[in-house]
């Protein structure tokens, strides 16, 4: 019960926070109310369908259960009521889309484990539920892509799920897996958000100097 509860609450405080994210990002562009309910709705519930539609989870979750798709309408119209008030509103998408990135590192991998998948299924669906919606709100809000950003992002979910499978693996209890594996992944995308810290980028390479 302590599992289910842990489990539930992990993927509602996802949800709710990616279509924060969606609807704040819909407040730049100047979106109406239905906009701010689109982006909100698309970014939360986005990760989540493409990841039960490549296990055969269908219908997907919010179909199953369409409250997921009236709480993402309702958190975004509170957004587009209170959008005004953070002075930065970018800096507040970032953090929020770091917070809603680790949860469903976790959420994506745990369900990828029921659904039956390997590890390395289990670890990819972890990256594809935490990046995709933020990928489709960037997309129609025409922004340039967080995933795309030159701090650690993927890299962030991917600590995260693999965190979260291996000590599965390894038998430890589900919840303590789950709050180990949402910290790492949180962690690593907050020091990068703060330090700035990125990968090695590639660079091309010269043919050397002439003859």
């Amino acid at each position: 019960m302590l599992f289910e509860t842990a489990t539930a609450i992990l993927d509602w405080l996802g949800v709710i926070v990616f279509a924060i994210t969606g609807a704040l990002v819909a407040s730049r562009k100047q979106m109406d109310i239905f906009g701010f309910a689109l982006l909100g709705t698309a970014t939360g519930i986005g990760g989540g369908t493409l990841r039960d539609v490549l296990l055969g989870q269908l219908p997907v979750f919010w179909v199953r259960e369409p409250a997921y798709l009236v709480v993402c309408v309702l958190v975004s119209a509170a957004v587009f009521f209170t959008a005004h008030l953070p002075q930065s509103r970018y800096r507040l998408l970032l953090w929020l889309d770091a917070l809603g990135l680790a949860l469903f590192a976790v959420i994506g991998a745990e369900r990828a484990l029921l659904a039956g998948s390997g590890t390395v299924v289990a670890v990819a669906m972890g990256v594809v539920t935490s990046t995709f919606g933020g990928i489709i709100r960037d997309v129609l809000g025409a922004e340039s892509p967080v995933v795309l950003s030159r701090e650690v992002y993927v890299t962030a979910a991917l600590l995260g799920a693999s965190v979260f499978v291996a000590l599965t693996r390894m038998e430890v209890a589900r919840e303590l897996a789950m709050g180990a594996a949402f910290a790492a992944g949180f962690a690593l995308r907050g020091a990068a958000l703060t330090w700035g810290w990125s990968l090695p980028r590639y660079r091309e390479r010269g043919a050397g100097p002439p003859a």
